[in-house]
């Protein structure tokens, strides 16, 4: 069952940013841009990629997130010889189990599963990022230059530089320092926290990594840094596309605004399809009252349903979120299922000169009529309108 690569995808985070939309649910669970999830962006790449075998690594409230991918048929990873793999953490017989403790940790204690496909290179995934990537034009880069590791990079300005890993580059190219956050950056070359790695020489500093009890079991702060300091090479694969981390309330609002804009992210490129676990729903349907524009629309949605003189702007309504007559929805995310009461006000659009502030409902949360929730609150099941 030898394999060329295999993908190791890291979905456990409890994404606590997005607290009022992951209470329930692991971050790679929640819907993005009307039909997917965070989780079909990185599944498709695989697919179109030609990796037919992916480790999903759960940890957070894993149950939607397993369901969702069952035996990976939406992405065509349903194969004999390969397929999708939840890997929850686990105890063996007469060892201390515990949770992932690092994204280093997470692969440590998933080596059995990736020694049983014997593959000469091993991509390092996560899953809270929405882009398209050719990871067979990445594994090309890496083999051509001989790279014990390849990882994705993209250039940012210095102001964002201090909310990455940065790479620094030696006069051959090739990575010779990585700094986590620096306060002072060197470099615009941002990780993006995509790595691939010749698998026997991963294996020898994943197991050298656990053996320190003053390792963070990271990739960024322990195990780069370590293959560095000992001479490996490390290459960095300049990616020119579309890309961004959805990890907070700010970013996941953007990213969806971003849909309205083809040519950022093509989702209509047949060339390169994001799948994703669709229900079965009628046809859209838009009453004779509704005014839809500059909006996405997907299969399902009562334009009806809104209600008349409900009003909704530069908002991410999920499936299932029912907004009743007069109620005002603006600069919001509305988890799924969630109800907005007749005539209640839910955010605000900002005044001009203004930052935005985005208003936050979680999931199956009911916005009592008439109510007003300030703009920038985060409402979950556990706090009362």
């Amino acid at each position: 069952m030898k394999k060329n690569m295999i993908a190791m995808l890291l979905a456990g985070g409890q994404g606590s940013r997005l607290y009022a939309l992951t209470q329930n649910v692991a971050k790679p669970s929640v819907p993005f841009g009307g039909k997917y999830r965070i989780i079909d962006f990185p599944l498709s790449n695989c697919a179109n990629s030609g990796i037919d075998t992916v480790g999903v690594m759960t940890q957070y409230r894993p149950l939607q997130l397993n369901s969702y991918i069952g035996i990976g048929q939406p992405w065509d990873l349903d194969v004999n010889d390969g397929g999708v793999y939840i890997l929850p953490p686990y105890q063996s017989a007469g060892e201390k189990g515990s949770w992932f403790t690092g994204t280093a940790n997470a692969i440590y204690q998933n080596i059995a599963f990736v020694e049983n496909y014997d593959p000469e290179a091993v991509v390092i995934l996560s899953g809270d990022h929405i882009y398209k990537m050719d990871y067979a034009d990445m594994l090309r880069e890496h083999n051509e230059h001989g790279a014990a590791c390849t990882i994705s990079v993209l250039t940012v300005t210095l102001e964002e530089a201090t909310r990455f890993g940065m790479m620094n580059l030696g006069e051959d190219g090739y990575i010779k320092e990585f700094e986590e956050k620096p306060k002072h950056p060197k470099s615009t070359l941002a990780s993006m926290g995509i790595y691939i790695f010749d698998w026997k020489k991963l294996r020898k500093y994943l197991i050298q990594d656990e053996a320190d009890p003053n390792s963070k079991h990271d990739f960024g702060h322990n195990i780069i840094p370590a293959m560095i300091a000992d001479g490996e090479k490390i290459w960095p694969y300049r990616f020119q596309g579309y890309w961004r981390d959805v990890g907070t309330i700010d970013s996941l609002w953007d990213a969806n605004m971003d849909m309205l804009t083809p040519r950022l992210i093509d989702l209509y490129d047949p060339e390169w399809p994001i799948s994703a676990r669709s229900p079965i729903c009628p046809p859209h349907q838009v009453g004779s009252h509704a005014e839809i524009l500059h909006s996405i629309v997907t299969e399902g949605c009562e334009i009806d349903g809104i209600g008349v003189g409900a009003n909704i702007k530069y908002s991410v309504l999920m499936p299932g979120v029912v907004v009743e007559p007069g109620a005002s929805v603006e600069y919001a995310i509305v988890g799924e299922r969630s109800v907005i009461r007749a005539g209640a006000r839910v955010g605000a659009s900002p005044a001009p000169g203004e930052e935005k502030c985005i208003t936050t409902i979680g999931p199956d949360i009911e916005i009592p009529a008439g109510s007003t929730v300030k703009v920038g609150a985060m409402i979950s099941n556990s706090e009362e309108v």
